[in-house]
């Protein structure tokens, strides 16, 4: 059996589950001024946990993006951008829906090979 590693676990969920070279992250929201500066902490939020577990956004997976109003696409996707590493791009997923509670616009979630 392999080992599991959780890293910053609570009593709900852990922000990071490491197994079989693979990372799993939850679901990363943040509060901010508007769909560009949520989008921005979230991925710097994806950055950190990403290095606590040994990977990095040249190794993620699939992304998955929530957004509380699709009308936000473009302003979500000019943080997005900012941000990709271009030459590793993963295959993404993008919707529209009603997120945890109303001050959060943007959710992502990623799965990353770690290395």
């Amino acid at each position: 059996m392999s080992d599991i590693k959780r890293i910053e676990p609570g009593a709900r969920m852990s922000q990071t589950v490491v197994h079989n070279g693979v990372v799993y992250l939850a679901g990363q929201v943040a509060e901010g001024d508007g769909v560009r500066a949520q989008t921005a902490a979230v991925l710097a939020q994806v950055d950190r946990l990403l290095a606590a577990a040994g990977s990095s956004k040249s190794r993620i997976l699939t992304a998955q993006v929530w957004l509380a109003d699709i009308a936000d696409f473009a302003e979500m996707n000019a943080a997005w951008e900012a941000w990709l590493d271009t030459s590793n791009p993963p295959a993404r997923a993008t919707g529209e829906v009603k997120l945890a509670a109303p001050q959060y616009r943007v959710e992502i979630i990623v799965t990353a090979a770690q290395g």
